[in-house]
């Protein structure tokens, strides 16, 4: 099982900091393992237990054990539909993991927050609550992050202060300052405005994002960390698709009603080496970039960040998509396939979760797309903002501001990118919106089957089959349509047989990568007792 992860070294020149930023990433290293303890938590109730019964097995077998738990972060495996791999635990990953009780039904949770009045109601349907039972009555109630992870959290608050002593960038100092009193406030607004201004060699992203482990609601955020270094060299050659991104707005294939008028002017792009990853971060398939953050009023007054993660990428593109374009793309558009391509179009993806509806009118209300699209929404999000993203680069370049622009590799190597998505399987979001795009891209003939079962874009009809996936996936988020985004997960989030025949001779590659974290281990290595 843990053969299916290629080992990486993930290796970055920290030479260039001064003092202060090399005493400050010792610190946000060491706040990052703490992530870790709270990510655990957060999975599942007897995480940390298990975990430390794993720990006390020396033998070949325990530790085999142990290293495929902590590839998953939990005894569930990422790349088999979160099956347990360990027996005296839950058949399969709990779809709320530890944000509700394991008894709670989305009935009930839809029925108690009716009677809760509006901001007891934010509360628990809001990103940093978890839902408990009263010990007495059994009734459901809200429980802030700061009390449930207390502990943890005022030691990760503490490092990030002692990191801030350190550094001398003023606006790392500002961020960590604010993020650490977040941890202890449940109040992260502030922390994300600083983070959106953040401009620094160390580029830390650390608390509480991402909602796919809360499989009920789509609610609850899990807590990660990235500890990067900054690239300015290919940070300062993308800023012009922020520059960009207005007029792709206002051309997307949607009803212009749907349209944002004006987009939010700051939108920073980094591109970095990552040096260490934590958390919901760092288990299974490994994040290639992430848009962040996911608060609504962030989002409409200062736009969202986009961080790419140069290294990782480059290691996936070694490790696991050019074995798979080898036996997967038809013989005569292999030579196609580009690192290039493969970057940018990542790139666009992460530009795209910025653009397009964030918030809409629906029965006389205003709402979001992820309120209304529910546990819906990450899969048909991951569809559009990858869609959206080819999309783009084509206008983009139709319009002559690309003319390095190259449509057969774009076009080949994310057919080639789509088996390697697909093969993290179709109960994550990012596989599921990718078995959207595929089946509904073969459907339009835009992906061909030659005789010996490869595959190939069909650039006569890529262009505007990609229109129209965009025009359907952007229409569902701007009317919050929940049904329809149903109908189309139903229909083509499915594996047909094509695929799976493609998914038998791709069993014995590995299907994604394992960070080993030199750099960060060499600066700061965690004992447990």
């Amino acid at each position: 099982m843990s053969s299916r992860f290629a080992p990486s070294e993930i290796r970055v020149d920290t030479s260039g900091l001064d003092a202060g930023n090399r005493a400050a990433l010792a610190k946000l290293l060491e706040a990052a393992h703490v992530i870790d303890d709270i990510f655990l938590t957060q999975r599942w109730s007897g995480n940390r237990d298990l975990w430390r019964r794993l720990r006390a097995d020396s033998s070949e077998t325990g530790k085999a054990r142990l290293h495929y738990f902590w590839l998953n972060k939990g005894p569930w495996s990422d790349l088999d539909e979160h099956a347990a791999f360990l027996t005296g635990v839950p058949a399969r990953k709990l779809p709320g993991a530890n944000f509700y009780p394991e008894d709670m039904t989305r009935a009930e949770f839809d029925t108690w927050v009716r009677t809760l009045p509006k901001t007891e109601r934010e509360k628990a349907e809001g990103f940093f609550h978890v839902i408990r039972r009263d010990a007495k009555t059994r009734a459901l109630r809200a429980v802030p992050y700061s009390r449930e992870y207390g502990p943890d959290l005022q030691r990760a608050a503490r490092l990030l202060r002692e990191a801030a002593a350190s550094t001398g960038n003023a606006s790392l100092k500002k961020f960590l300052a604010l993020r650490a009193d977040a941890f202890l406030s449940d109040d992260y607004y502030a922390s994300d405005v600083a983070w959106m201004d953040l401009d620094a060699p160390l580029d830390i992203t650390i608390g509480p994002y991402e909602t796919y482990n809360d499989e009920i609601l789509g609610y609850k955020a899990g807590f990660e960390a990235y500890v990067n270094l900054r690239d300015d060299k290919e940070s300062e050659k993308l800023r012009f698709f922020a520059d960009h991104l207005q007029a792709v707005e206002d051309n997307l294939p949607i009803d212009a009603k749907y349209r944002n008028p004006k987009l939010a002017a700051s939108a920073p792009i980094r591109v970095v080496n990552e040096i260490f990853a934590s958390g919901d971060g760092d288990h299974g398939v490994r994040t290639a970039a992430y848009n962040l953050p996911n608060d609504e009023r962030v989002v409409r007054e200062k736009g969202s960040k986009r961080v790419m993660l140069k290294n990782v990428q480059e290691a996936k593109f070694r490790s696991t998509l050019l074995p798979i374009a080898g036996r997967m793309l038809a013989a005569n558009v292999r030579a196609e396939l580009s690192f290039d391509a493969f970057f940018t179009h990542i790139l666009a993806h992460e530009l795209s979760h910025g653009i397009g509806p964030h918030r809409i009118q629906t029965g006389g209300r205003t709402s979001t797309p992820r309120q209304e699209l529910k546990e819906l929404y990450s899969a048909i999000e991951e569809a559009k903002a990858d869609a959206t993203g080819l999309f783009m680069l084509q206008l983009l370049a139709d319009r002559g501001h690309l003319p390095r622009f190259q449509p057969r590799a774009v076009y080949t190597t994310f057919v080639a990118s789509a088996f390697r998505t697909l093969r993290f399987g179709l109960h994550e979001a990012h596989g599921k919106g990718m078995a959207v795009q595929f089946n509904y891209l073969l459907d339009k003939g835009a992906i061909v089957t030659a005789p010996d079962g490869t595959f190939a874009p069909d650039l006569t009809k890529f262009k505007s089959a990609v229109r129209d996936l965009t025009r359907d996936l952007l229409t569902i988020e701007a009317t919050g349509d929940y049904a329809a985004a149903k109908s189309m997960l139903d229909r083509l989030a499915v594996v047909r047989p094509p695929l799976a025949a493609a998914f038998e001779k791709l069993k014995d590659l590995p299907t994604d990568i394992e960070p080993r974290f030199v750099t960060a281990n060499e600066i700061y290595r965690r004992t447990d007792p």
